[in-house]
């Protein structure tokens, strides 16, 4: 495999800062035997990307914040992935659909694991996908968790684009769905993100309580029907809620309250404001 040079060199730069040392341009010249002007170079171009941040009166570098907002999220990601993925597969084999899990990046959601239905007509993904918030149980069970201020960042930076007559465009009216997701406890892809599927989601915490992943079960919609919604949903719960705990995740009293949901999903109709949208007749 060819790598490219001023890559590799960044890397071993990076590499450099051991032990909390703040070499100088010149130390690190010496010590990797770089040309200096490269090093200066490379320097420059990770202060500029948050990578490493100079000490003007010493000239030297530290680790930048940059790096360790990347650590943190490579951190967060492999540890989750390994806590869910027996209850995924479970959960998977319990309902025989599409079960997945994914994380809050840059404003999206990334499926990070998950397991398919062996159905011949199922939902299907790819681990590295991306896909809006706004739209996605997945993406609106992290989305209702989320500080107002930065809800309203994501819908400016992002928007609300159509992807199937059912899709939420309309700020107030996403609004109320978030406010009925937080609710209830879970979330609802109503053929929002593709037409015939539906989905249902629950929210992921760390040990801090902060909402940053989710888990869903999706299928045909048909199968994942209103009439299911209810059973579905505490399964998904459920296993959102004991992930979350074994992230270290502690539950307050009375939180439980939100998750008993048993007629919630036929309240969420008859509930004045809620939403009304037009039926989609295509099939997949």
């Amino acid at each position: 495999m060819k790598k490219i040079r001023s890559i590799s060199r960044a890397v071993r730069i990076l590499e450099s800062f051991g032990s909390g040392s703040s070499p100088t341009v010149t130390e690190l010249s010496r010590s990797l035997k770089l040309p200096k002007s490269s090093v200066f170079e490379i320097l420059s171009t990770l202060a500029a990307e948050g990578m490493v941040a100079k000490e003007e009166q010493t000239n030297r570098y530290r680790l930048g914040v940059k790096l360790l907002e990347l650590s943190s999220l490579a951190g967060q990601g492999l540890e989750v992935t390994a806590v869910a993925e027996p209850l995924l597969r479970a959960l998977n084999e319990a309902l025989d659909e599409t079960v997945q899990l994914t994380v809050l990046d840059k404003g999206e959601i990334l499926y990070v694991s998950g397991f398919e239905s062996t159905r011949q007509l199922r939902t299907f993904f790819r681990l590295g996908d991306r896909a809006p918030l706004h739209c996605t149980a997945l993406g609106k069970a992290i989305l209702a968790f989320l500080p107002r201020k930065e809800i309203d960042r994501i819908v400016r930076a992002a928007g609300l684009p159509r992807f199937t007559p059912r899709t939420l465009t309309d700020k107030r009216v996403l609004a109320e769905e978030l406010e009925q997701t937080a609710a209830r406890g879970y979330s609802v892809d109503d053929m929002e993100h593709e037409e015939e599927v539906r989905c249902v989601g629950a929210p992921i915490r760390d040990r801090e309580g902060k909402v940053f992943a989710a888990v869903s079960v999706s299928g045909p919609a048909h199968r994942v029907s209103r009439a299911r919604e209810t059973e579905i949903a505490r399964r998904v719960v459920a296993v959102a809620d004991e992930i979350s705990k074994r992230l270290g995740w502690i539950e307050a009293a009375g939180e439980s309250v939100r998750r008993k949901g048993g007629d919630d999903a036929r309240a969420r109709d008859s509930k004045p404001g809620s939403r009304r949208l037009p039926s989609s007749s295509t099939r997949r």
